[in-house]
């Protein structure tokens, strides 16, 4: 008698219900350069790059700390042009979307209270 070996094409399918309770309230908060959409700006919190990139992206103003605002895109949606300290740099959404942006605080934009 053949010993059968046991099946290894078998697939598994993963069915989520969304429960409106779990969406968050309020605005989309971009977690990255790529996410952030045009005219709006966001603060860079770190460079997710390897060392020679993030040394470059640097030199030309990506540093963390500063304000960056996408301007345009080119034909197609790449590559896509920052504002970052006084200059445009146009970067692919693959590098982009290694940039990540700080999470606004709960308190951002409210006013203290003398």
């Amino acid at each position: 008698m053949q010993k059968r070996s046991p099946d290894t094409g078998s697939k598994m399918q993963l069915s989520v219900k969304n429960d409106p309770r779990s969406v968050p309230k309020g605005p989309f908060v971009p977690k990255t350069l790529a996410q952030l959409p045009q005219g709006e700006s966001g603060v860079l919190d770190r460079l997710d790059v390897p060392e020679d990139i993030a040394r470059r992206l640097m030199e030309l103003g990506f540093l963390p700390g500063h304000t960056i605002v996408p301007a345009r895109s080119g034909p197609g949606g790449e590559p896509r042009v920052y504002r970052v300290d006084g200059s445009e740099v146009a970067l692919r959404r693959e590098t982009a979307a290694h940039l990540m942006l700080r999470t606004p605080s709960k308190n951002a934009g409210k006013a203290k209270k003398p």
